[in-house]
């Protein structure tokens, strides 16, 4: 394992890069508290796999978008606080 600061490896970002691609780790030392490893990523590593992927289906063409169930969201929050208007 290699240890550099992080002005050394922006300095030197594609070397440091190609010794990763050969094999080595690298460890970024960012002030006192702070490191970062840098590693190659497998297919091992990968988070999600092309099997996860979903295809598109009738669910998923009901699903509706964040701004849709924000829509809703300030809808229903109008209600409310109207609601406690009207109660008072």
């Amino acid at each position: 394992m290699i240890i550099i600061s992080s002005r050394e490896f922006r300095n030197n970002q594609a070397a440091y890069l190609d010794r990763v691609d050969n094999g080595d780790e690298i460890l970024v030392q960012r002030g006192k508290n702070k490191a970062y490893r840098i590693t190659s990523i497998t297919d091992v590593d990968t988070v999600i796999g092309k099997d996860f992927i979903l295809a598109p289906d009738d669910n998923l063409r009901k699903a509706i978008t964040f701004d849709e169930l924000l829509v809703g969201v300030k809808e229903d929050l109008k209600e409310i606080l109207c609601a406690d208007k009207i109660t008072k």
